[in-house]
């Protein structure tokens, strides 16, 4: 009997353990493509609260089990990837996003870790408003601005200066009477101001264009313009809130840093203050909160730093977050109404996407009438029933969503959701895999997914093909030229020039592209398919392991799982997709028309890995390699990469302009090689 206790016991260990880590890699997955959304296409799905709550649940389920962190975990970082259309910068320290506070026993609570890492608590602080725009960080050399770049993952942003140059609050020379240093690196926010963006609507609806949600949008979009002229017809502003790196002497604190900044020639928000105490913090937040609607810029909370520089170095940071700062955010804005019904969209992957129908209701000075309900499990979850009234928020004033029902309002009429079986639009069956938080038509031929299947493939993000945008997809569809994304390289002279607006020339130069896009690289094709859980990364391991996407097509849950940074989500979203025998249709035509589903390198063997066990830190520019390519490199040959030095890594990889990583391994007497010598250790080709 004890034996057989022991054993029930060991099995609900096991169980226990798989339910702990299928659940921190789907935080992961769904925390990762918020990210994206929200910094890269700069449309989210979710709005801050839910993000928040998201990003939560994984901190509190890693800090429980920290063998589950990895480095690339949404902990370990502080934003998303750079956008392919811009040049790529590397900052030369990391530009760090915000712990949050959402209550004062929040805030007494980082208060106390901050003061047992310092070992007192006598130290001042300084608060501002938290500005909702765009991070950028600003780079002078002699006095001059020679770069601006965005955020980025925090480590590499994307190169936008002549769109900063743009913005009249940018200074393009600093004044020579505060004898600016060397170089200096700044960073600050750039946001819309709340008239221009008033007028920049009213100008849109005039002429049909569609409005844009927020000023927060609306700034970034202007910011990531490929033509600087349409973001300097943005009018733009930007707060200069924290000195990033210079090569001359700084003063002791912030706030003499903030105000040597103002003699530069930068704009800083006379809204900042010190504050000696958590009162003078709470009485802050509480004026801001009353007054911020009169304000010309959005906020969404308040900002507190440590005021003494010293003090910020020695509590240094965690994961993606400084210690020595936090955001004491805003209450989202709520309003109360009834949920007519609950529909659903089909999302390019088959996701059925569950929505509210609501009685039109006014939240935060927007007429809402539909908001996000994510999935089943969160309607199930908050009990959320047609015909209820229910609590709707705009949280970070983006995308409504219901916050949950008004129990006691009910009349017994209100009726549960349930998800259909078969989809609203091809009728095929709803399936949802184990561990999966998304029901999914798995028909990739669905006619819902058709064009935002078919704007995923033809994107940077998948094939790439130069000049192929949204109005020209829609186009095709609406014509019955493109049914699915083999249909593209089908496409002839004389059926494009007979479009509307389609010249011979511009004909001629599509063909021209669609023909480029057949020697893209196999990881871009594995990504234009659109299987689920499939990114960017993901597409590039699986094309280094199987070489083929014959083979990838072929593999088992086994195979698929053996591949370092794939778990049995994304593994059995990849054999559900090509289970279905029009999706392998596909690739096999795609193959017959010239797309090339065959890698140039060999795959990547099995067996004994040469850098098994081995931890690396990547830093500075590499000559042979391009980061991605490095970083793919490693782990299929075993090993792993971090984002930090730190005494368990084994070895830095350093190219040129390295920066303050190689410093950090000296210090530690962490090993520094260079690309000669991983070639060497790895026995890899250069990528």
């Amino acid at each position: 009997m004890a034996v057989g206790g022991n054993a029930r016991c060991y099995t609900r260990s096991i169980m226990a353990d798989r339910a702990v880590s299928d659940r921190v890699a789907a935080l992961r997955e769904q925390i990762n493509l918020h990210n994206y959304r929200y910094h890269v296409l700069d449309s989210p799905l979710i709005g801050d609260a839910e993000f928040d709550a998201l990003m939560r649940e994984l901190i509190e389920a890693e800090a429980a089990h920290p063998e589950l962190i990895t480095p690339d975990s949404p902990t370990q970082r502080v934003g998303a990837e750079p956008s392919p259309e811009f040049a790529e910068v590397q900052h030369p320290t990391p530009m760090l996003s915000l712990a949050n506070a959402f209550s004062r026993d929040d805030l007494e609570g980082w208060h106390r870790r901050a003061a047992a890492l310092l070992e007192t608590d006598a130290f001042d602080m300084v608060v501002e408003p938290k500005i909702d725009g765009l991070a950028i960080s600003l780079t002078y050399e002699d006095g001059r601005l020679v770069r601006g770049a965005t955020r980025g993952d925090g480590l590499r942003g994307e190169d936008v200066t002549p769109n900063v140059r743009t913005l009249n609050s940018v200074p393009l020379v600093l004044r020579a009477d505060a004898s600016p240093p060397r170089r200096i690196e700044v960073r600050g926010e750039v946001y819309f101001p709340r008239d221009a963006f008033r007028r920049l609507n009213a100008q849109r609806a005039e002429s049909g264009e569609p409005l844009f949600a927020n000023p927060r949008n609306a700034a970034a979009g202007a910011l990531r313009q490929l033509d600087p002229r349409i973001t300097a017809s943005r009018a733009l502003d930007m707060w200069v809130y924290q000195l990033g790196s210079t090569d001359g002497a700084t003063p002791g604190t912030h706030w003499e840093t903030m105000g040597w900044l103002r003699e530069l020639g930068f704009r800083v928000n006379p809204e900042m203050a010190q504050a000696p105490s958590l009162d003078f913090v709470e009485g802050y937040h509480g004026r801001w909160l009353a007054e911020r609607a009169d304000k010309n810029y959005q906020t969404d909370g308040i900002v507190i730093k440590m005021d003494r520089l010293d003090y910020q170095r020695h509590v240094g940071a965690v994961g993606r977050e400084p210690r020595w700062a936090i955001a004491y955010k805003f209450p989202a804005e709520q309003a109360r109404t009834r949920l007519l019904d609950i529909g659903i969209n089909v999302g390019r992957t088959g996701s059925m996407n569950p929505y509210a129908i609501l009685e039109p209701v006014q939240v935060s000075g927007v007429t809402v009438r539909q908001a996000t309900l994510h999935n089943a499990d969160y309607v199930a979850s908050k009990d959320i029933r047609i015909g209820d009234m229910v609590w709707v928020e705009r949280a970070g004033e983006v995308i409504p969503q219901i916050v949950g029902p008004i129990p006691e309002s009910r009349d017994g009429a209100e009726r549960a959701f349930q998800m259909p079986e078969r989809c609203p639009a091809c009728d095929s069956p709803v399936v949802r895999l184990e561990g999966d938080a998304m029901h999914r038509c798995v028909n990739s031929a669905c006619p819902a997914q058709r064009v935002e299947h078919l704007k995923h493939f033809v994107s940077g993000g998948g094939m790439d093909i130069d000049g192929f945008g949204e109005k020209l997809v829609v186009n095709l569809v609406e014509n019955g030229l493109v049914r699915e994304s083999s249909d593209i390289y089908r496409l002839t002279k004389e059926q494009l020039v007979a479009l509307e607006r389609m010249g011979e020339k511009s004909a001629d130069n599509l063909l021209s592209a669609i023909e480029e896009s057949k020697t893209r690289p196999l990881a871009s094709v594995v990504r234009a398919l659109g299987v689920p859980h499939v990114g960017a990364e993901t597409a590039e391991l699986l094309a280094g392991r199987f070489g083929s996407l014959t083979r990838l097509m072929e593999a088992g849950p086994g195979d698929l799982e053996a591949v370092s940074g794939i778990g049995p989500i994304v593994a059995a979203a990849i054999r559900e997709h090509f289970a279905l025998e029009a999706n392998v249709r596909i690739v096999r035509e795609l193959a017959d028309l010239g797309v090339a589903i065959e890698s140039d390198a060999a795959p990547a063997v099995e067996g004994p890995q040469p850098l098994a066990g081995k931890r690396f830190v990547v830093t500075g520019r590499l000559e042979r390699y391009t980061r991605t390519g490095i970083e793919t490199a490693i782990k299929n040959l075993g090993g792993q990469v971090s984002s930090s030095v730190s005494k368990k890594t084994d070895y830095v990889l350093a190219g040129e302009d390295a920066g303050s990583k190689l410093a950090d391994a000296e210090r530690l007497g962490v090993e520094v090689i260079d690309e000669a010598a991983f070639a060497r250790l790895s026995g890899a080709a250069p990528a």
